[in-house]
């Protein structure tokens, strides 16, 4: 029986705990992420507030677990919105070339020309800073890269055997693609969704640190670390425990990426 590598064993571990902070912090915290206590404004990492408070004395931790789930609804909400589109557009212009292949890739490309937070800036400052504006703005920006995956794939396969034994035996093209061509893109699929899960996380919490993310006073881990910037001298914990949980979280998402890639990739098998 095969045991797993120690980075994916490490990069399991690490997602699972974001899975398990952003669940507890859907449901419950400690204390209420958004109350105010001023008696208790920047106390130091205590038995009470076990990483502390902030300048308006609410507790980090509380808002680290609800800043978690914001992070990974944002991020799951995103990638399957660009996943979906994504892959509609692959599938259909891959299979069908023409000109409406070099129409949709010529602006696809045109798409792809942008860094991908360049573009989601311009769009949230037309959607307005808001966590569906967030999820809209950035799966538009990641929709081209699943797009030109996905249409590489089906180049590759659209003139297979079994495609031309789909289309022999009179099966409709809608069919074919349904059965035969989407299937096929899963695993590729699933190694790109992995990637962008984490890429997704820094997106947003460097929107949020630039003040384009959810707006205050909801928080997210790029809000807490913009808001801790007055006060890093005197209470250096407000922005290392927000960093260190976006740190941990693209590693173990990097690390479980990597692993599914090895496990999914042939040509990676027993490299």
């Amino acid at each position: 029986m095969r045991t797993l590598a120690p980075n994916a064993l490490l990069g399991g571990v690490l997602v699972a705990i974001l899975c398990v902070a952003a669940a507890t912090g859907a449901f419950w915290t400690p204390y209420d992420p958004l109350a105010l206590d001023f008696k208790a404004k920047l106390a130091a990492p205590s038995l009470a507030h076990w990483l502390g408070t902030d300048e308006f004395g609410r507790d980090v931790l509380s808002r680290i677990l609800v800043g978690a789930w914001g992070s990974a609804s944002i991020s799951l909400l995103t990638v399957l919105f660009a996943i979906t589109a994504g892959t509609a557009i692959g599938v259909l212009t891959g299979y069908v070339r023409g000109w409406i292949d070099r129409a949709v890739m010529a602006f696809n490309d045109a798409l792809l020309a942008f860094p991908g937070i360049l573009l989601a800036l311009g769009l949230l400052a037309v959607l307005g800073a808001n966590k569906y504006g967030i999820i809209l703005a950035l799966g538009l920006a990641y929709t081209p890269s699943v797009a030109r995956i996905v249409r590489g794939t089906v180049l590759s396969l659209r003139e297979r055997e079994f495609i031309e034994a789909s289309r022999v035996m009179g099966n409709s093209e809608l069919f074919t693609m349904a059965r035969h061509i989407l299937p096929n893109c899963v695993a590729p699929l699933i190694v790109l969704a992995t990637s962008m899960f984490g890429w997704v996380i820094l997106a947003e919490s460097s929107l949020s640190f630039l003040g384009l993310g959810v707006p205050p006073p909801a928080p997210t881990w790029g809000n807490m670390l913009a808001g801790s910037r007055p006060f890093i001298a005197q209470a250096v914990w407000l922005g290392v425990f927000p960093g260190l949980c976006i740190s941990l979280a693209l590693l173990g998402i990097n690390l479980l990426g990597d692993a599914v890639r090895d496990k999914l990739d042939p040509r990676m098998r027993g490299a």
